[in-house]
């Protein structure tokens, strides 16, 4: 969370709920006949943290949502969006709190219901040790299977709203380790509303994770038909592009993901790996290093080409500092770790070789992956 906006986020908060004669009036001797201010409305700092939220803000949207529900405690569009803020920031537990308590408030709402299955999954993502939340996805489905009631009892946009309740199954499916029901959910989304790019995108990186990259490639490319605009697609066609062995067309499709969205920490990095992979270190280097400047903590993929950078280069001190980022927010990921192992097995200049923290790291990436080859090659190495 970057803190440095705090200050002009709440000025420019001020300044967008004053009443506008506030902003304008020539100022006038105070009277004591003078009547108070009119206290600010609930929905004033509603619309403003709906406008911060929009923008990527979340620390000036969480302020304006908290800033609503403390008027109106019982306000369902304040409780949503104070809720899905504290989740955007991490705030898990509390955004839990929040979405039920608006669920609890209007059972009959559909985006609570989705947001509180959302928040339970971002719990279970952003914990360090999953056990202490395994029961998360399981709430979530409980969750998603209201929402799937309020579906279908909608009298508008059914259709719509149910291929929304398939997306969100198909992620748990997909964290739960279940393939295909996660790839036949996302199918299922699509059947409801086949003009919808993220479906695509979602089926495409189910795809690209089972190992079948030409039909993540097709899907995927699909996206960026459905909306050639939204840099994630492209940045992620991009990546499965170079990463299909297509570097020459990759990497005009990184660029210009990065070029529609310079903000966006998920295109620019994915330009990054894309330059990477297309051997081209020093775009690489720029690209990735602007990547974790922009979003620090959301993305560990970035730290670990970081790290192959250094790693090739021979600087092992700052080839281990990336990789104990990447395995550290991407503690579920044994490439990470095995390769934190390697850059530990090597020495050069003053970096000495440490056989035990990479024996450490290579049991751990075989405990995240019983069947990796190179990481059992490694640690028979430096038993």
């Amino acid at each position: 969370m970057n803190r440095r906006i705090m200050t002009g986020g709440l000025l420019s908060l001020m300044l967008l709920l004053a009443p506008a004669s506030a902003q304008t009036a020539p100022a006038t001797p105070a009277t004591p006949s003078a009547a108070p201010a009119r206290p600010i409305p609930a929905a004033n700092y509603v619309a403003v943290g709906g406008y911060y939220y929009e923008q990527g803000k979340y620390d000036q949207a969480y302020v304006a949502y908290r800033a609503a529900a403390e008027l109106e405690p019982g306000n369902p569009a304040a409780l949503l969006g104070l809720g899905r803020a504290q989740v955007k920031l991490r705030l898990y537990s509390a955004g839990i709190t929040t979405l039920q308590q608006l669920v609890k408030l209007d059972p009959r709402s559909f985006d609570a219901q989705i947001s509180l299955s959302q928040a339970y999954v971002q719990q279970y993502i952003g914990a360090g040790d999953r056990t202490l939340v395994g029961a998360n996805l399981t709430a979530a489905l409980t969750v998603l299977q209201d929402a799937e009631g309020l579906a279908q009892a909608a009298t508008q946009n059914a259709d719509v709203l149910l291929s929304r309740v398939w997306n969100e199954r198909g992620y748990v499916y997909k964290l739960q380790g279940d393939a295909p029901r996660a790839i036949d959910a996302f199918k299922r989304a699509i059947a409801l509303n086949g003009d919808n790019a993220i479906l695509m995108y979602n089926l495409g990186d189910m795809y690209y994770a089972t190992g079948n990259i030409p039909l993540a490639l097709d899907n995927l490319q699909q996206a960026v038909i459905l909306d050639p605009r939204d840099p994630f697609n492209r940045a992620y066609y991009a990546k499965l592009l170079a990463l299909s062995g297509n570097v020459t067309a990759a990497k005009p499709e990184a660029a210009q993901a990065a070029r529609l969205a310079p903000r966006n920490a998920y295109a620019v990095g994915q330009y990054g790996v894309v330059s990477y992979l297309a051997k081209d270190p020093v775009t690489a280097r720029a690209q990735l290093n602007q990547a974790v400047t922009l979003d620090p903590l959301r993305y560990p993929e970035f730290y670990f080409y970081l790290g192959r950078l250094a790693l090739d280069a021979g600087d092992l001190k700052v080839a281990r500092e990336q990789f104990t980022r990447a395995s550290a927010l991407g503690s579920q990921n044994a490439e990470y770790a095995y390769y934190l192992g390697l850059s530990y097995e090597r020495g050069a200049g003053t970096a000495a070789p440490d056989r035990l923290k990479a024996r450490e790291n290579y049991e751990r990436a075989l405990k995240l992956s019983p069947n990796y080859k190179d990481a059992q090659d490694a640690l028979n190495r430096v038993r």
